[in-house]
């Protein structure tokens, strides 16, 4: 183990580096994109039963072959993966927006109005803290998807853990496989925990004891 180490140690401390970096920069895209479409998504819900569909058509895609178009237009170069990333991880975020801000009970909303509110302080207000649990449940699948498509960055040269995976089936060697495949199991078993805790952190206290009894 300890010569497997002194091998491999120095290029896989650098692709977790690496692959921990793609993630987080998609993630964070996704997240942002997905939000404030859901929201928009959200005030016209006549346009989800087309919009919707269409996204989840393009979400079967497989993750190979849009970084291959991308790769074509813009070649190895890590915007390629960052893009092609990022939009997959923007779908769960977006979906789980519309139906969170959905799923919020008019009774609250009529509450907020009757305060005085406008409907931009109704939605930050209101809708976004209520729709929050929801929300932070599609950022949980983002990271955790995230994680694993982003092994595909080394298919076009761009690092990542990908690299010991693609390299270990090449030269038909568990070892390496395996110091690629633990290294992101093990992201995703931590981005998962984070963003369990975040998810609790966001559920407002009603909430919370609702789910409690």
């Amino acid at each position: 183990m300890r010569a497997l180490f002194e091998l491999y140690g120095a290029a896989l401390v650098q692709d977790i580096l690496i692959h921990t970096l793609y993630v987080l920069v998609s993630v964070a895209i996704g997240f942002a994109l997905g939000l404030v479409l859901g929201v928009l998504l959200s005030r016209v819900p006549k346009w989800s039963n087309v919009i919707l569909p269409v996204l989840s058509v393009f979400q079967t895609i497989p993750g190979l072959v849009f970084i291959g178009v991308l790769y074509i237009w813009w070649g190895g170069v890590s915007p390629t993966v960052i893009v092609a990333l990022s939009v997959y991880a923007m779908f769960p975020v977006l979906k789980n927006t519309y139906t969170g801000i959905l799923g919020v009970e008019d009774k609250y909303v009529e509450a907020a109005r009757g305060c005085g509110m406008s409907p931009f302080q109704t939605l930050l207000k209101v809708e976004l803290p209520l729709a929050m649990p929801t929300i932070i449940a599609g950022l949980r699948m983002a990271a955790i998807y995230t994680v694993s498509w982003a092994v595909l960055a080394a298919m076009i040269g761009l690092k990542g853990l990908g690299d010991f995976v693609y390299q270990g089936v090449a030269s038909n060697n568990n070892t390496l496989i395996l110091l690629g495949a633990i290294p992101a199991a093990i992201l995703a078993i931590v981005f998962g925990a984070v963003i369990d805790r975040l998810q609790k952190k966001v559920t407002p206290r009603g909430l919370q004891k609702e789910v409690g009894k």
